[in-house]
């Protein structure tokens, strides 16, 4: 069914395609979000980094498979698109199987020698393979049908952008009520119909062979419950196959399984939090005095009148509110699976605790809530909120590279401005190994600290109090208590009685009693003139974390990460530096991944290769470009989440309004394609503003308007968001246009820097994190207009270049690259 190039062109432009493409679009997004959570559940939470190259890999890889194959360059538009959409189906359906089934041992991965080392990184290279193939059809696709429409690739984007838009606005509610497999089956339907429709056209023996297909991905979406569950890894909970309930979010999946009188939620397989029996009765919750929660309530002479508990999960913090007198008790939950177990599924068995007279049980962002909050509290209490990095359970350095806007300056500075006069901020979690490393518990009195000098408070000793005792989930159990007021004698006095009765409960330091040996009561103590000097001594990194760079459980330095990386890690204790080592494992996975995928191909026309000039320059600017526009994706998905809320809800907003305007700059990028240098100047200029924009002139924006309403703060993200796409997309249109004159084989230069871009864009998914983890976001923002920097400077020395002679015989270079639903690639 092989054409002539011409004829496939001809045959091209006698069809529109933008129903296929809106389809593809759609399908592609779909599949990648999906697998972020399905990646965040079966491994932890910064795998979803490596899904989003991989999904970068594949479709640029599917584009270099066109740009380099003469026989894909020859076939029929139609032919292409049938066995690309049937091919894509299986290998959503396929995929997602393997990745479910294959069971990993990361932490066995850092058991050098072993061979259980050895199987723990092939299996994990096999998870890439299965997520990296489901995407390379769709590069196909995507580069055929915009390589052979030039003149109408703006209808051809309208229809790429409409089809990722909608499936942005479709994926967080599929997520939660179909569930992230389910959702990946759809995809694989929406190819797998899509190509039985091409197939029926072409009158095709592959008609029966397509519907079959489609009937199976059917099945996977209509009967979730018949697809395999996901062999989570082996440090996590194996409770996937034990007949109890669970449900997708957008956030995570909660299961629930029996515990004595109470129901336990694993948040994404580790332990999260749980719904405890009630019958009503306050006074039969005995159980609270000899739990260390009491501590939140032990320092006041009288039961607080006004409690805000962010991060009220199951419920447990609201029954101990009740338990100890508190009046009015505000309780914000994040995950609306968990909010609707306690108000709805569970309500009988917890005493119907939500519609209580005293609770108001409000499903939100809690940063997000109490910033819109114009109430004062005397008890503000973080019960280790942030079960979304299972800071509770502090399971094996799970926590590391997640990002939390709970525990940073910026966070207490806001608590405390909402307390009342002798109000009270109370936070709780977890420490893996308090005795050696309590680690967590001091940066947390280190913040605070950085968090009452943001205030003008100078002496923080009269301020903080810290106490530990053993718990189930952990070793220890830190109590951190922090006032805006000094602490009264008589208050310590009391929280050091109630601490008397909780079993192995601990004074690790309070006003006036300080504990030798104690690096909090060290550290609270300390005079300002000495604390630099007490960071540098002290063995690990326990600097206070602000929002530009809100990783608070990174501790290590890459430096000294990168120096012991040839050292096995001790698996009974492997808290310390796996997180850090395994973001470094992802960037050589993705260098290898995308140096074999997408750089490796062109050894097939080496000679041609070869004869290209200026592949330095060139390739200068193509990784540039690619670099940059991960470095502003990434740090603005970081920016928005706060304002917006939920990490799904910043991640969807941010890629959609990019998607759109940079298909928009592309598309204008046309207008003027011989005024690469003066649209370069110009374009570094506006980037210079946006930049400084959204560094200083965001945030008090979004601070100031965290109390609109939802559909409110989506718009306004995307709208300031658009400026920066529209600059973004003339970029890839702009290079491309200027390699494509400057040989005889504009084709195969254009492939060389679309290559170069996705290697580029892959290992930027990866690197952000660490730039950020290092130097904080804001330095990642100015740098990404640096290396846009860089790339003006190689496009005016690629377009000075006298175009060189093309062969009549030679077919037209590919166009853009189309703005493919991922969630990076440069349009």
């Amino acid at each position: 069914m092989a054409t002539s190039a011409a004829s496939a062109r001809a045959e091209t432009s006698r069809r529109g395609y933008h129903l296929e493409i809106f389809l593809i679009s759609f399908a592609a997004l779909l599949l990648e979000i999906s697998y972020t959570r399905v990646i965040s559940f079966k491994l932890f939470y910064y795998y979803v980094y490596l899904v989003i190259g991989l999904a970068l890999l594949g479709i640029g890889s599917g584009g270099v498979l066109v740009a380099i194959s003469k026989r894909i360059r020859r076939a029929a538009t139609d032919t292409i698109l049938m066995w690309a959409l049937l091919l894509g189906a299986v290998s959503a359906g396929v995929g997602y199987l393997i990745v479910a089934l294959v069971r990993t041992d990361t932490l066995a991965i850092w058991d050098y020698g072993t061979r259980a080392s050895a199987s723990s990184v092939v299996r994990l290279l096999v998870i890439c393979l299965a997520i990296f193939a489901s995407f390379i059809a769709i590069g196909v696709m995507l580069a055929t049908l915009f390589g052979r429409r030039p003149e109408r690739v703006g209808r051809l984007y309208f229809a790429d952008l409409l089809g990722a838009g909608l499936a942005c606005a479709a994926v967080v509610y599929l997520l939660g009520s179909i569930g992230p497999p389910a959702t990946i089956f759809l995809a694989g339907l929406i190819l797998a119909v899509a190509g039985v429709r091409i197939a029926a056209r072409l009158r095709s023996w592959t008609i029966p062979v397509g519907s079959a297909l489609a009937v199976v991905l059917a099945a996977g979406v209509l009967a979730p419950d018949i697809l395999p569950h996901q062999r989570t890894d082996v440090v996590k909970a194996d409770i996937t196959d034990s007949g109890h309930e669970w449900s997708w979010s957008a956030l995570f999946r909660v299961d629930v399984t029996d515990g004595t009188d109470s129901k336990l939620l694993f948040h994404d397989a580790l332990p999260g939090s749980g719904i405890w029996r009630f019958n009503g009765d306050p006074a039969s919750l005995t159980r609270f005095d000899t739990d260390p929660r009491q501590l939140a309530f032990a320092p006041a002479d009288a039961p607080p009148d006004d409690v805000l508990i962010i991060g009220a999960a199951g419920g447990n913090e609201i029954l101990a509110s009740l338990h100890f007198g508190a009046g009015q008790i505000d309780a914000v939950e994040l995950n609306p699976v968990t909010y609707d177990l306690v108000t709805n599924k569970y309500a009988e068995f917890d005493g119907h605790i939500a519609e209580h007279p005293q609770v108001n049980y409000i499903k939100d962002e809690g940063r997000s809530y109490l910033a819109r909050s114009g109430d004062k509290q005397d008890l503000i209490w973080y019960p280790a909120p942030d079960s979304y990095s299972a800071a509770n359970a502090a399971t094996s350095g799970a926590n590391v590279l997640s990002e939390s806007y709970l525990y940073t300056s910026e966070a207490i500075v806001e608590s405390l401005e909402h307390l009342n006069p002798d109000g009270l901020l109370a936070v709780q979690y977890g420490e893996v190994n308090y005795a050696e490393r309590p680690n967590r518990t001091t940066r947390y009195v280190a913040t605070a600290r950085h968090a009452l000098s943001e205030l003008g408070i100078d002496d923080p000793a009269r301020r903080i109090l810290v106490t530990t005792s053993p718990t189930e989930f952990t070793s220890t159990l830190s109590t951190i208590l922090v006032k805006r007021t000094p602490f009264t004698d008589a208050e310590v006095d009391r929280a050091i009685t109630a601490l008397g009765t909780v079993p192995g409960g601990t004074l690790r330091y309070a006003p006036g009693h300080p504990v030798e040996g104690e690096s909090v009561s060290e550290l609270a103590t300390i005079p300002n003139r000495e604390v630099d000097a007490w960071y540098d001594s002290y063995p690990y990194d326990v600097r206070p974390v602000t929002d530009d760079a809100p990783f608070f459980w990174h501790f290590t330095p890459f430096g000294d990460v990168l120096s012991g990386y040839s050292d096995s890690i001790v698996l009974s204790d492997a808290e310390i530096t796996v997180g850090e080592r395994v973001l470094l494992l992802l960037l050589l996975v993705a260098i290898l991944f995308a140096a074999v995928f997408l750089l490796l191909p062109f050894v097939a026309i080496r000679g041609i290769w070869v004869g290209l000039p200026r592949k330095g320059r060139s390739a200068l600017y193509f990784t540039a470009i690619g670099l940059g526009f991960m470095f502003f994706e990434i740090t603005l998905i970081q920016r928005l989440t706060l304002f917006l809320g939920y990490p799904t809800y910043s991640l969807t907003v941010t890629l959609a309004s990019i998607l759109v305007f940079t298909g928009v700059g592309a598309y204008l990028s046309g207008r003027y394609p011989h005024r690469a240098n003066r649209v370069g100047l110009l374009l570094i200029g506006v980037l210079a503003v946006l930049t400084v924009f959204y560094q200083f002139g965001l945030p008090p924006i979004t601070d100031a308007l965290l109390g609109w309403p939802l559909g409110g703060r989506v718009l306004l993200s995307f709208i300031v968001l658009a400026p920066l796409g529209v600059c973004l997309g003339h970029f890839m249109p702009l290079g491309l246009g200027a390699v494509a004159g400057l040989s005889r084989y504009p084709s195969e230069y254009v492939a060389w820097g679309w290559a170069v871009n996705g290697f580029a864009s892959v290992v930027g998914a990866v690197l952000t994190t660490i730039l950020a983890m290092m130097f904080g976001f804001r330095t990642v923002l100015f740098l990404a207009l640096a290396v846009y920097l860089l790339a003006v400077l190689a496009l005016r020395g690629l377009a000075r270049v006298k175009p060189a002679p093309v062969p009549a015989s030679e077919e037209a270079a590919a166009p853009p690259v189309s703005r493919v639903p991922t969630a990076a690639s440069p349009g």
